[in-house]
């Protein structure tokens, strides 16, 4: 088993969708990654900051998950970071209403000494520099696998690009992947991403599911049909914490493995979306997992007796 070290944003948000509305709850990249990620108990921990408004409830529901939180800054008299967005009847599409950055604004991240030496690096979506500055509190790193997202692209082009050329992983989605490389097929985007450095790159589909590009493989993963989806925020991250968690529990950076951790990660994205916020992810169970695991499985697996060419 690896150690796992997450980076990125613990945070309030308020989320309208047309099945209903939230006050300020629990949200935030880092918290969705951790919680996906808790699921395959590895020893992990958050590096992310926040205000002094942030309920102790919250830390507890984060160190009752096991995820540690030496390196989650709390602020005295600060305000933790707010997003407030409203989705559109596609659920896909979606109108950011507040952002606040509040203490957000002037973090700088400080690794545990502890997790220094973490195998498995997973950069959720903040800031490039914030990210290039864990990057260079960490020893000697097997896997970095980094999210980001096209405002990035739009305000901070130079220092993603330096961000990109020193991971192994990148996840991103389908829009963002061809405003990135400027090419509508996503085979040939996934090509120019590799040559800007990383290894393998993770393409994200929504609804539609998930490709992993290496060289010249490819692989996919569906999304699981599901009956209801109340709240997409959070899935992105709670995919690539399903990703990260697995590939550090069990230890391999391989090709192979990857697909079956395409696969946990699109698994535990589907519970994601179930419910508000982060309300599905900490009453689930493995029972339930390893359930869906199985829809995905007979969803995915079939015979087919592949019919011979005839010589001319």
């Amino acid at each position: 088993m690896s150690k796992l070290l997450i980076v990125g944003t613990v945070a309030f948000d308020a989320i309208e969708t047309p099945f209903g509305k939230t006050d300020k709850i629990l949200g935030g990249a880092a918290t969705y990654i951790g919680l996906s990620a808790s699921q395959f108990d590895v020893d992990s921990a958050i590096v992310s900051v926040v205000g002094e408004d942030f309920p102790e409830e919250h830390l507890n529901l984060l160190t009752g998950n096991n995820i540690n939180i030496d390196g989650l800054e709390i602020v005295k008299g600060g305000k933790t970071f707010f997003w407030s967005g409203k989705y559109h009847n596609d659920l896909n599409t979606r109108d950011t209403l507040d952002t606040q950055l509040n203490v957000l604004a002037d973090f700088n991240p400080v690794v545990p000494a502890a997790y220094k030496d973490a195998e498995i690096v997973m950069l959720g979506n903040l800031h490039p520099l914030v990210q290039l500055s864990v990057l260079e509190q960490i020893t000697s790193p097997k896997l970095v696998v980094l999210d980001t997202m096209n405002f990035w692209m739009d305000n901070a082009w130079d220092d993603l690009m330096k961000v990109i050329s020193k991971v192994d992983v990148i996840t991103i989605n389908d829009e963002e992947a061809r405003q990135l490389t400027g090419e509508h097929s996503l085979v040939r985007a996934a090509r120019k991403i590799e040559k800007l450095g990383p290894k393998y790159v993770v393409i994200k589909k929504g609804e539609h599911g998930a490709l992993l590009f290496h060289n010249d493989q490819i692989f996919f993963a569906p999304a699981l049909p599901l009956e209801e989806v109340f709240d997409p925020t959070g899935a992105g991250d709670t995919f690539a914490g399903g990703f990260t968690g697995y590939i550090a529990k069990s230890n391999d950076i391989s090709f192979e493995n990857m697909k079956n951790a395409v696969i946990y990660g699109s698994t535990l994205a589907s519970f994601c979306v179930e419910k508000f916020g982060t309300e599905r992810m900490t009453g689930l169970n493995k029972n339930e997992i390893n359930s869906r695991l199985k829809e995905f499985k007979d969803l995915t697996q079939f015979d087919i007796e592949l019919t011979p060419t005839t010589a001319l």
